[in-house]
């Protein structure tokens, strides 16, 4: 007598054909992550060498205005970001980035602006997703060095060494002696480096 036939043999193909498909929904949901992971890395990247660039600009502008510490007339030139003789500050970027396993692709300096455009070293890497083995990610990022303090124009006899008061946000004052480097601002406080949307 063949014993009956039941419906057990018919259910393990499904359960193969679900398996395979929830393995594949997670080696996706991997290689989504391993993208991302990598854009935020450019990201990262072009962010730190952009405000790097930035930084080295505002830190060459405060060694600029210390310079001319005792002639207030050119304080405000300074302050808005116009001096001679400063150096490009794009190779910073190019140090960050290299940091950050990135390499710049672009840098452009536009008076206080920093434009940084990134790709990172790594690709995406082998994933089920066809050709993420090659891709690398970009990003960009823009700093910007904002001038914090303002200055009245100098009155009276520019020999007679005083020195004009810079006014500065957040209630912060300067009333600098070239004589007492104690009494002159850091850069940070002179200029506010940031990233810009």
């Amino acid at each position: 007598m063949t014993p009956p036939r039941g419906d057990a043999g018919q259910a393990f193909p499904i359960y193969i054909m679900v398996v395979a498909g929830l393995l594949f929904l997670a080696l996706a949901y991997l290689a989504v992550g391993q993208a991302a992971a990598n854009r935020n890395g450019a990201q990262t990247a072009a962010d730190a060498a952009a405000l790097a660039a930035a930084q080295d600009t505002r830190d060459q502008l405060a060694g600029k205005w210390v310079d001319v510490v005792r002639d207030p007339a050119k304080w405000l030139d300074i302050l808005n970001g116009i001096a001679d003789g400063l150096a490009p500050s794009c190779p910073r970027a190019y140090d960050l980035a290299a940091q950050n396993d990135a390499s710049v692709t672009g840098c452009t300096e536009d008076g206080l602006d920093f434009r940084v455009e990134v790709r990172t070293d790594k690709s995406v890497g082998d994933s089920v997703i066809p050709g993420t083995e090659s891709v690398r990610s970009r990003a960009e990022a823009l700093a910007v060095i904002d001038p914090l303090c303002t200055v009245e124009p100098p009155g009276g006899d520019p020999t007679d060494g005083v020195l004009p008061e810079l006014t500065c946000k957040d209630n912060r004052n300067w009333t600098p002696d070239p004589d007492d480097p104690t009494s002159l601002p850091e850069p940070q406080d002179l200029f506010r480096v940031h990233l810009a949307d």
